[in-house]
């Protein structure tokens, strides 16, 4: 049998730059108060949300996400002919077919891409850009444009006080290119898919239903040793990370995982307030607004860790653009 011939890789793969969107509808703890049974001490107390955003009749995920990857790729330094893998990570599409990222695509003016989903639920972001990254040391890519997107607001029951309050919409994206030194570190990823009937949409008439307390015990005991690993494989130090940027499901679940993971020196991220929680779109949407803000500085190392139904989760260190 002959060998066969093999791309050349890269010794490591970096983002270039982050871009975000949100819709312009703001929904308020009060404006849901008016709707449901609840107001905004007890909304803020059990998930920390004060307002979230929710996309208009007329805006659909792939809006969505074209807004977020168009500003990704502007902020690269990259054109549309230079990227020619499209990931985008969402579990609130309209339609399963066709798939988000080759319409994404066609919308940017990014020619024959390799382009397909990933649905790991709130921790699709992490999962598109490890597998983003490893195309690009692989040489199966070269550069790749990574998006988390969702519109939650369509797959939630507006009368149930349980989600309603919690999830929200919006996008975050990534440019991922090779480079001479890592910039994306190792993926921690898995899941404990005993709990995969916690968070679920049971068939095509059904809303997303969660339980939310069996959530809430697995992320604060089982997800802080996956942060830990995910810095030791990368070889940082959790004191000497800049950010910590974990997926925006709940400020209580966001503090009780950061002070064990003891990131002393770190920025943590509490989009979760403003933002609500918007699954895939949750880590890339924050990191992109700290990074907007001066919040963290260019160059310096911040933790990634998403974790949501399936139950999946993924961590990964990076190097802030």
């Amino acid at each position: 049998m002959s060998n066969f011939t093999l791309p050349a890789g890269v010794p490591g793969a970096r983002i270039l730059a982050f871009g975000d969107y949100q819709p312009a509808k703001v929904v308020t703890n009060a404006d849901l108060a008016q709707m449901v049974e609840t107001n905004d001490e007890w909304i803020r107390s059990r998930v920390g949300i004060a307002e979230r955003r929710i996309a208009g009749p007329d805006e659909s995920l792939l809006d969505i996400a074209v807004h977020a990857g168009g500003k990704a790729l502007a902020g690269s330094g990259l054109s549309a002919e230079d990227i020619d893998l499209v990931i985008v990570a969402t579990c609130t599409p309209e339609t399963t077919i066709p798939n988000v990222s080759a319409s994404v695509a066609h919308h940017l003016g990014i020619h024959a891409p390799g382009a397909y989903d990933v649905n790991a639920a709130c921790a699709g972001f992490c999962y598109a850009l490890a597998s983003a990254s490893d195309s690009v040391r692989a040489g199966s890519a070269r550069n790749a444009l990574v998006i988390g997107a969702e519109k939650l607001s369509q797959w939630i029951d507006w009368t149930d006080r349980a989600t309603c309050i919690i999830f929200a919409d919006g996008a975050g994206a990534a440019v991922v290119t090779g480079s001479d030194a890592p910039g994306v570190g190792p993926v921690v990823w898995g899941s404990a898919g005993e709990h995969y009937d916690k968070i679920i949409i049971s068939d095509r008439q059904s809303f997303l239903h969660q339980e939310g307390q069996a959530v809430f015990r697995w992320a604060t005991t089982a997800l802080h040793p996956v942060a830990k690993e995910a810095c030791d494989r990368a070889g940082v130090a959790p004191e000497e990370l800049a950010a910590f940027v974990p997926h925006q499901a709940n400020l209580r679940i966001v503090e009780a995982i950061a002070r064990k993971l003891k990131a002393s020196n770190a920025v943590i991220a509490n989009d979760i307030v403003t933002a609500g929680n918007t699954s895939a779109a949750s880590i890339p949407m924050a990191l992109s607004r700290m990074i907007e803000r001066g919040d963290v500085p260019s160059g310096a190392p911040a933790l990634l860790i998403g974790f949501g139904a399936g139950l999946t989760y993924a961590a990964q260190v990076i190097q802030i653009p």
